[in-house]
């Protein structure tokens, strides 16, 4: 497999013409959020477009294919342009002034009958930081309710949870992208950057013509995987079980920077004893990984001067994503990675604002700035900042997934989804898609008729990134403002404004009297002061001058930290927190029902659950359908040819999807991608198995069994 490439710098295109509209603007997809300008050509019959790329500190100038045909989502014909209502099963177009009033009349009636915790907020990970930042308050202070939740929860939440607890802070990365090249040894761990965030692929490549040894984690050959000098294909859902063995083979071989251990950690002691203990020939059985190629991963990075660490998705999305995490982030520490240039430790953010997007509030436990809603201080600062009485803001809910297991149960009774599509993004799809018919409102606002939005009750339609102003934070933490470069459409209304609406319709106009995405980042600013996530020092127009600024800045004269822990950890002792970390066995084991694990994942054309991507007619055309990938061998055991169609089954339920046939998988493995909907939703057979500790299902492992559909039928 070769490794992906990207579209990097070109000429200038020609000046724009007297008629063109120039529009400056960054992709709304990924994390690293790539600077773009759009020139719309005008024509007789239809209108053109160029796409560049425009220099930047985060991706340099470069543009992937995705970035590259994000105009045509924002340009479809399928946008929603006006607020929509189901009648007798039909959508039918109705007025704001008639949405609004739905939406009184059902939450009014819900909440007395049921209390104001019958009402759930469901947010998305790509809303701007001022979307996401009214979003919880929308729920606290408008609606009342503790239930709030967001897609990101399956993102990044256990990279956060095991940031916050050894670090005491989670920021995406711990230094600057730019430091990528100086580190001698890098470990990508369940991450297909190649597919997932092809414009950070050079960073690795000039890695590695600065002579980095490069060592990837992945049951699966990916582009990513090509790049790397060793390849370790573990079993799926064996991550923490195999860093016990490399974290063995260091310790042993004394690789361990002991003086970095003894002065700026703690629990060292703990772990040595723990690892006494690991075997690594039971390391080598369990994970299916080579005990020479675990010495010689250990061996590498323990040697090198500078190093760094990666994980996603592939570590995360499991029932022990958390302690695995945090094994990753013990070999960093103990090894005195960290804290210095070319050292360090990064989580790939998935989604556009993944990072922001839970550090203002929308995650249950989370108020504005990092701040803990059950924490006393935390309340009482936020509710002084929103004017309201402490005792008036409601505690902790529970997790997305969680939240979908409450309506089920009826506990949430009306539901308000904004930017996201639950029924394909959460596992045990099937299971969620019950409990939403259920509901007896549910409103959805979004882009496009996505599949949760054909059940809804009450459809809103938002504006896209081309036309919405605000910030996002990329994954590196670095803050970013996306001008608007167009005007909406029809009736389109910012997300933003339409939480200012519905909050007027209920009475709670005083607190939501905002008129631009600016005035909304001012307040966020405040509420944040002082926070972990400290954004007060940012400014709209300290973004306009010096196009990104990292958090934290608590004040306008600070630089933003770049580099974080250089001399202490955000602990209040400025200590790091080591743990021992069990080995751990995925929640669901094969059996002769279901002989094969599962693993999901993403494709370079697409995005998510493919919403945008799909409605793009040449994302769409590179990967119009899903598909199976199933080891050769694997295959010819179970009678499957190349391009079939196939029935893929789980405990859950079951989908349909097309073989491709490669070599690149392990034998035991196959691998569906995530951007489908319907029959070919992966998410109807994934586990809803959750993370003890950060409530992350584990999405990339579950088994199955694969049949030719004519066999199934």
């Amino acid at each position: 497999m070769k490794p992906l490439t990207v579209l990097t710098n070109k000429p200038e295109f020609e000046a724009a013409a007297e008629h063109d509209h120039v529009m400056d603007t960054q992709c709304p997809f990924c994390s690293v959020q790539c600077k773009m300008q759009i020139v719309e050509h005008p024509g007789e019959e239809r209108n053109t477009y160029t796409v560049l790329p425009k220099p930047n500190a985060a991706s340099e100038g470069r543009l992937c294919i995705k970035g590259m045909n994000a105009y045509q989502h924002a340009l479809s014909s399928e946008r929603l342009t006006y607020p929509m209502a189901k009648v007798d099963g039909e959508f039918v177009r109705v007025s704001w002034e008639e949405a609004y009033r739905l939406i009184q009349s059902n939450f009014t009636q819900i909440g007395q009958q049921f209390g104001d915790h019958a009402i759930g907020v469901y947010g998305g990970g790509s809303l701007t930081n001022e979307s996401a930042y009214l979003l919880g308050k929308f729920a606290r202070v408008a609606l009342k309710t503790k239930y709030i939740d967001y897609n990101g929860r399956f993102c990044m939440s256990a990279a956060a949870s095991a940031g916050n607890k050894a670090f005491g802070i989670d920021r995406g990365l711990t230094n600057r992208l730019s430091e990528i090249p100086l580190a001698q040894c890098i470990i990508l761990a369940g991450t297909n950057i190649a597919e997932c965030q092809p414009t950070l692929m050079p960073y690795f490549t000039r890695a590695k013509e600065n002579g980095a040894f490069i060592i990837a984690i992945d049951p699966r050959n990916t582009g990513t995987t090509e790049m790397a000098d060793l390849h370790l294909k573990v079993k799926p859902g064996m991550d923490a079980a195999l860093v016990n063995g490399m974290l063995k083979a260091l310790v042993d071989e004394g690789f361990v920077d002991e003086s970095f251990a003894r002065d700026r950690t703690k629990g060292y002691n703990e772990l040595k004893e723990h690892l006494a203990a690991v075997d690594l020939n039971d390391i080598a059985e369990i994970t299916g990984v080579p005990l020479a190629q675990i010495r010689q991963a250990a061996e590498a990075f323990g040697k090198a001067a500078t190093g760094m660490v990666f994980t996603a998705r592939g570590v995360e999305q499991q029932t022990d994503g958390y302690m695995a995490v945090r094994n990753f982030l013990n070999m960093v520490l103990i090894t005195g990675k960290i804290g210095k240039e070319g050292c360090g430790y990064g989580a790939i953010t998935g989604q556009g604002n993944g990072q922001g997007g839970r550090e203002h509030g929308q995650k249950a436990d989370q108020l504005p700035g990092y701040r803990s809603i059950e924490n006393p201080a935390d309340r009482s600062y936020i509710a002084e900042v929103w004017g309201v009485q402490p005792e008036e803001l409601p505690g902790k809910g529970v997790s997305a997934y969680e939240m979908m297991e409450k309506v089920h149960e009826e506990e949430i009774r009306a539901l308000f989804v904004m930017g996201s599509n639950p029924i394909v993004s959460n596992p045990n799809a099937n299971f969620v898609e019950e409990g939403l018919r259920k509901l007896q409102f549910l409103v959805v606002a979004d882009m496009f008729l996505s599949e949760t939005a054909r059940m809804a009750d009450l459809i809103l339609p938002t504006s896209s990134y081309l036309e919405n102003e605000g910030t996002l934070t990329n994954l590196e933490g670095r803050v970013l403002l996306r001008e608007a470069s167009r005007a909406v459409t029809g009736e389109v209304k910012h997300d933003w404004e339409i939480l200012c609406g519905i909050a007027h319709t209920l009475g709670r106009e005083s607190y939501f009297s905002y008129t631009a995405a600016e005035q909304i980042f001012e307040e966020l600013r405040v509420a944040s002061r002082g926070g972990i996530a400290d954004y007060y020092g940012i400014t709209y127009d300290r973004l306009r001058r010096e196009e990104g600024v990292y958090w934290p800045c608590p004040s306008e004269d600070h630089p933003g930290e770049k580099r974080l822990f250089e001399t202490a950890f955000a602990h209040p002792d400025g200590k790091a927190e080591l743990i021992a970390v069990d080995n751990h066995f995925p929640d669901e084991q094969i059996s002769g029902e279901f002989p094969l694990y599962l693993t999901t994942g993403r494709v370079l054309s697409h995005y998510l659950t493919g919403v945008q991507t799909r409605r793009s007619h040449t994302l769409a055309a590179r990967s119009f359908e899903s598909f199976m990938e199933i080891h050769p061998k694997t295959a010819q055991k179970y009678r499957i040819e190349e391009d079939s169609l196939i029935r893929l089954e789980s405990k859950r339920g079951s989908i349909v999807v097309r073989s491709k046939l490669t070599s690149e998988i392990r034998e035991d493995t196959v691998f569906v991608p995530m951007h489908w909907g319907d029959i070919q939703n992966v998410n109807k057979i994934t586990n809803q198995a959750l993370d003890p500790t950060c409530r992350m299902p584990g999405f990339k492992v579950c088994a199955v069994n694969a049949k030719p559909l004519v066999e199934s039928i």
